[in-house]
């Protein structure tokens, strides 16, 4: 993997060790990554992983994963974890974690479904500090989670704020339909994780997004590094279209 130095994973969750701490998870995702030749990942949510956090969990997630990045500044990246059902207090987590520092861009999960109003003023805030936003989307079998987003939504949501770089988490899992989902939307990429290494995911995303708008993700501790690197490393794809998912266009988006 050492030609591969510099890969980019744009969503992991500091699960692994996490009763140990914020160090013990930092080392032990470290040196898994390492094997993988993977040089930054971006933290979200935190080590519990709650649908509905309070204000003070919350806090907690970002204060967890603020130490990992204060431990190896040039290996993790953050995310703000943002409940919007909770906006003055999402808002004034913007504004102390990215506008502030250390953290890069928000991640929304299942609180409250992304078309809802009150992403509207999270987005406007993301836009003013061009932070991209990570946000989980699902096409679930029997359908969605109560406030859980489907491509659909996010696909919505960025027509609204084309100012905002969206990524849309897992490719909507269901990642055919998901493609298709956001494809009209110029500002919505997709990421690789959250699913087995099914062969063709890559090479439709690439057809139908441009791999300018595909990044790699791994999900990790939930998903390993290898298996969501294969989609990537096996895909039928030019060497310079696997570069760009790999680390270039997060290089992009984060500014490094």
């Amino acid at each position: 993997m050492s030609e591969r130095s510099g890969i980019i994973d744009c969503h992991v969750h500091p699960t692994a060790a996490k009763g140990d701490g914020p160090a013990a998870c930092a080392a032990e995702m470290l040196r898994f990554a390492d094997r993988m030749g993977i040089e930054w990942q971006g933290l979200s949510l935190g080590p519990n992983f709650i649908a509905q956090p309070t204000e003070a969990q919350i806090e907690a997630d970002n204060d967890f994963n603020a130490e990992m990045i204060a431990l190896h500044p040039d290996r993790f990246f953050g995310y703000a974890n943002l409940n919007p059902n909770l906006l003055f207090h999402s808002l004034r987590e913007i504004d102390e974690r990215i506008a502030n520092g250390p953290f890069v861009g928000i991640k929304l999960w299942v609180a409250l479904c992304c078309d809802h109003a009150n992403v509207d003023a999270i987005c406007e805030r993301a836009a003013e500090l061009r932070a991209p936003i990570l946000q989980h989307t699902f096409f679930r079998t029997g359908g969605n989670l109560a406030g859980e987003s489907s491509p659909d939504d996010i696909a919505a949501l960025a027509a609204r704020h084309p100012q905002v770089t969206f990524i849309a988490a897992h490719a909507g899992l269901n990642w055919e339909r998901g493609i298709r989902a956001v494809a009209d939307q110029p500002n919505v990429s997709v990421d690789t994780c959250g699913f087995d290494p099914e062969a063709g995911f890559t090479e439709m995303a690439v057809a139908w997004l441009g791999a300018e708008r595909v990044v790699y993700g791994s999900d990790a501790a939930g998903r390993s590094f290898a298996s969501q690197l294969a989609k990537v490393l096996g895909a039928d794809i030019t060497e310079a279209e696997r570069e760009l998912i790999l680390s270039g266009n997060m290089r992009r988006v984060l500014g490094l």
